[in-house]
């Protein structure tokens, strides 16, 4: 390989802002001032928070277990 080779193999992607952006001003709902003044890290342990409390949806076999297990009842 040569050194140019390394370098491409070695070279990393560009930080996204754009998405850092729309989770702290869209989901975090930060200013600016405190969006600007958090650390890389800070803004990382936000994101994994907010990533561990997502969730999946039901799969139709699982929403229709439930259904059978707990039908709706004629009010």
């Amino acid at each position: 390989m040569s050194a140019a080779g390394a370098d491409k193999a070695t070279a990393r992607a560009p930080f996204p802002w754009d998405e850092a952006m729309a989770f702290g001003f869209g989901r975090l709902r930060l200013s600016s001032r405190s969006f600007w003044s958090m650390t890389p890290r800070e803004l990382a342990a936000a994101m994994r928070l907010h990533a561990a409390n997502s969730f999946t949806p039901l799969e139709r076999s699982s929403l229709e277990t439930l259904m059978g297990l707990f039908p709706d009842g004629e009010i």
